[in-house]
């Protein structure tokens, strides 16, 4: 039965992020109010990586059939020198992952996990998805939230019970909740492209997560859409920043920052392999002071983008909307109060994995006696050794008190 408007969440965003959150707040006794300012939801962006401490909270969400046909389970990240093209280290995933965290390592194209979502929201009737709506405005006060949006029959406005603002790295809420610091273009930009499998030698089409470490760049790749395609994603240092995800780039510009001098003939053969790149520049935001201010809060990019070195962009706006709703479940009748908890939870967390992503990027772009030194103590550690480092963040759980919807 769907719930009456004094319950009403209104969620700006339809990402990941946004769409976690409304089908948690669904399950949390909630209706949710999704607006997203693009007419459709289209398959855009690159793969990502889905850790455990992601993936439950989306099992329990009761999404595992519906991503069963697209994710792919990696037995492990194969850490591979960049001019060598030798193996460093193999990180093991698979089924000791599960085994350890009690929920699976997932690759999965942007996409196809956004369709899951959105999927499950369309058939639940406490969530409701508007296209075609960009929030303009919104103001707090003692009885909820007024927003007010814009789509192609004009100015629209709603109440609800509280806003979880969750529109991105270029949020318009976050200067008036947070912070009016712009996000910080890193000097990075990522390249990215999907490759048939049958276009790829036999080694990359294994079910493995392949991270090379370059000079001042590095590359991943594995496979998407149910092993299908090859996801490749090559990060390099570069002064270009343009906004947007999808700019469409060249073989050749690519090629012009990944000189076979510094890459093995193994590495050039994928980089040469696509037919067309697409390229983002990489940015940051600074971490903020609240996540929260009255009954409107942030979540994901909106609150804490991050870099893409320790692949958890996603995986921190999904953890966001379980924390999100719980609070507001447990404070129903104070959305001021829920989301502060909700703040305090969540900005130690985030404010670690950004600081530690973009550490992670130093390391995978070190040169010359630097980068034998990184790598020599890799191979010491061992794979099992370097998963356990990884356990802080992939076992993590609801703090005492909350659950997963």
């Amino acid at each position: 039965m769907a719930q009456p408007s004094s319950r009403t969440v209104i969620i700006a965003g339809a990402g990941i992020g946004g769409l976690s959150a409304a089908l948690a707040l669904a399950r949390s006794g909630f209706r949710a109010l999704v607006l997203e300012q693009a007419e459709r939801l289209e398959e855009t962006g690159a793969g990502i990586q889905l850790s455990p401490n992601a993936t439950r909270i989306l099992i329990g969400l009761g999404l595992a059939d519906r991503l069963a046909p697209h994710v792919v389970a990696p037995t492990a990240v194969r850490v591979i020198g960049g001019r060598s093209g030798r193996e460093i280290v193999r990180i093991p995933l698979g089924a000791e992952a599960t085994q350890r965290y009690g929920a699976p390592y997932w690759v999965v194209h942007r996409g196809d996990l956004q369709a899951a979502l959105a999927d499950a929201a369309a058939q639940d009737l406490n969530v409701v998805l508007r296209l075609g709506m960009s929030m303009e405005d919104f103001a707090t006060h003692p009885h909820g939230v007024t927003v007010s949006a814009r789509g192609a029959a004009g100015l629209w406005t709603e109440h609800g019970h509280a806003l979880i603002a969750a529109d991105g790295l270029w949020s318009a809420a976050r200067a008036r909740i947070a912070s009016k610091a712009l996000p910080r273009f890193a000097g990075r930009t990522a390249w990215r492209a999907l490759v048939p499998v049958a276009q790829v030698a036999p080694e990359i089409r294994e079910p493995l997560v392949h991270l090379w470490l370059g000079r001042d760049a590095h590359m991943v790749h594995y496979p998407v859409k149910g092993g299908k395609l090859i996801n490749v994603v090559v990060i390099t240092a570069d002064d270009w920043s343009g906004p947007g995800w999808s700019e469409a780039a060249s073989r050749i510009d690519l090629l012009q920052r990944v000189s076979s001098r510094h890459w093995a003939p193994q590495a050039h053969s994928i980089f040469r392999a696509p037919d067309a790149w697409l390229k983002w520049a990489l940015y940051e935001t600074e971490p903020v002071p609240r996540f929260a201010q009255g009954a409107a809060a942030l979540l994901g990019d909106a609150a804490h983008a991050m870099l893409p070195f320790l692949a958890q962009g996603a995986a921190m706006a999904i953890e966001d909307a379980a924390i999100a709703a719980q609070c507001l479940a447990r404070m129903p009748d104070d959305p001021a109060v829920a989301w502060e908890s909700y703040s305090a939870i969540r900005r130690g967390r985030t404010r670690k994995v950004q600081r530690l992503a973009a550490r992670n990027g130093k390391r995978y772009h070190r040169t010359g006696a630097a980068a034998m030194l990184r790598n020599t103590a890799m191979r010491l550690l061992g794979g099992e050794r370097l998963l356990q480092n990884y356990d802080w963040l992939y076992d993590w759980r609801p703090p005492a008190g909350l659950s997963i919807p």
